[in-house]
């Protein structure tokens, strides 16, 4: 990790951090691209070949590393968790033996159940975003090996832990919990999964057949918002689309900055728009924003891909930055359980603290702000009140003596700070309440600090890749000095971070910020 000190601040955008670029020359886009599972569509319009509609399968997503997203999937992920505590504890009392509840064995084998589930089940992405579209014999061979797992690791702890612990029986544990988690999950979470809103919200550039085609797919199949359409300079949009046409693609930019997406689709002809095709790679790469790309031109009536589930929605899929969905579902089930298990322990911390704030200023508890997340999206982030109550009417007479570079406002000795409010600053006590915006999922526990809308309209293109990744109680900036450094460094940690993510890093993070947090360094 780079200091601060090292890194240069030019006005121009940073050189990626990453080897790999996209080529220059347009053919090579689709390099390496193989032809999805097509079927014939009938359509007409602008386009003298007939586009392609691919059959419906499990779409590969850019990020498919979300822990359990959606209600579907918390819920089987709750009903499963209990399920394996159930099952323990019935296979135990039929094999003869008596509950002795007392025992700390007893309750170490049941955590250690507990946990091998949620690690193997994360590995194993058995609760991902379209983990309904799986084809049913997959999902029980997901659950087959997982019992199969987990059961290796209790036998493996209870023969470790010594005779006693043989009072936890394992022999009808599999075949109790097996059929109990298959049943629930093809008769139940499956279908209560495919009934709910889509999760992700897309901008398809193309209003040709391809593109109208490529929305009614994604609206119907893929649990994914089309939000809007850009055209290509060459089209003519018609009458009927599956959501508003936005404008040209050439404003893709503008669109960008001022609509939330999580991924564009480039729905277009290579030998027609290939200049405005590249241009929109290029610029979904500055942004951070993830893309895909037809993974095809042409028609098949018996060929397949050797993988079609690589490609299963006829387009192939691009992230900026490194696709670890492992390390990214471990990195969900993290953020829960030290959420969940800090807003527990530091219970009486956080009582006191909002006694405190309660008892010596004026206002409310908790300052919820207006904060901008994962690729624009805004949310209500919380923090215990440390100023007074009309401190956003009172930044605008002290902008001018605004101590930070760019569109960030920062005062060593704030005057709209009261007295308890700098003393929990300065050791990033106010900060605790962001733990429930943790276990919500609309932070990370390590990421890039959320920005406020003004700040993110003044951002130039590149600076808006720092949405392109959930935002964190922490990140590199944290423990680099924080406001001893300028904005555009601040910027470029960030980038740094977004470039070099891995869970190894983030726990490296964790441990440097301990230290910056108890000493107040680089607070105001």
């Amino acid at each position: 990790m780079r200091p601060a000190s090292e890194i240069g601040a030019p006005s121009h955008e940073p050189p990626s951090t990453q080897d790999a670029a996209v080529a220059e020359s347009t053919p090579n886009l689709l390099a390496s691209a193989a032809a999805p599972l097509i079927q014939q569509a009938a359509v007409t319009g602008a386009e003298e070949v007939r586009p392609l509609v691919a059959v419906p399968g499990r779409a590969v997503q850019a990020e498919p590393s979300r822990f359990a997203p959606g209600f579907a999937a918390k819920l089987n992920l709750v009903v499963d968790v209990v399920l394996v505590v159930a099952a323990l504890l019935i296979a135990t009392t039929l094999m003869g033996h008596d509950l002795h509840l007392e025992r700390t064995d007893v309750w170490v084998l049941l955590g250690v159940g507990v946990v091998s589930w949620l690690v193997v089940g994360t590995a194993l992405c058995l609760y991902d975003v379209h983990f309904a579209d799986r084809e049913r014999l997959d999902d029980l061979a997901l659950i087959s090996i997982q019992v199969m797992v987990v059961t290796v690791v209790l036998f493996v702890t209870r023969l470790v832990m010594g005779t006693e612990s043989w009072i936890v029986a394992l022999s009808l544990f599999p075949p109790l919990l097996w059929p109990s988690v298959a049943l629930l999950r093809l008769y139940v979470f499956r279908r209560l999964s495919v009934q709910e809103q889509p999760l992700d919200e897309v901008l398809i550039l193309g209003v040709g057949p391809m593109g109208r085609l490529t929305g009614e797919d994604l609206n119907s199949k893929h649990r994914r918002k089309v939000t809007g359409y850009l055209s290509f300079g060459t089209e003519t949009a018609p009458a009927e689309m599956p959501a508003p046409v936005l404008g040209l693609a050439k404003d893709l930019e503008q669109v960008l900055s001022t609509v939330p997406v999580d991924e564009v689709y480039i729905a277009g002809n290579l030998t027609r728009q290939a200049t405005e095709m590249q241009a929109a790679v290029k610029l979904c790469e500055k942004f951070g924003i993830p893309f895909a790309l037809p993974a095809y031109h042409m028609r098949f009536d018996r060929a397949r891909p050797v993988d079609d589930h690589a490609i299963s929605d006829g387009y192939l899929h691009f992230v900026t930055h490194a696709f670890l969905p492992h390390q990214m579902a471990l990195k969900r089930l993290f953020d829960i359980v030290s959420s969940a298990a800090a807003l527990a322990a530091l219970s009486p911390l956080l009582l006191g603290v909002a006694l405190a704030v309660k008892f010596t200023s004026r206002g409310p508890i908790f300052f919820k702000q207006e904060r901008v997340g994962l690729h624009g999206k805004t949310f209500g982030m919380l923090k215990f009140r440390s100023m007074v109550v009309n401190a956003e009417e009172l930044k605008a007479k002290l902008e001018a003596l605004n101590e930070q570079s760019g569109p960030v406002f920062k005062m060593k000795n704030d005057p709209r700070i009261t007295r308890v409010g700098r003393f929990i600053r300065k050791y990033s006590i106010d900060e605790l309440p962001q733990l429930i915006n943790v276990l919500r999922g609309e932070m990370s526990v390590v990421g890039p600090r959320p920005p406020i809308p003004k700040e993110v309209a003044k951002y130039s293109a590149w600076q808006r890749r720092r949405l392109s990744v959930r935002p964190g109680l922490t990140c590199i900036w944290q423990v680099s000095g924080r406001n001893q450094i300028s904005f555009e460094q601040w910027m470029y940690l960030d980038m740094q971070y977004i470039d070099h993510w891995s869970l190894k890093n983030d726990i490296n993070l964790i441990l440097k910020t301990v230290p910056v947090v108890i000493t107040g360094s680089g607070a105001s």
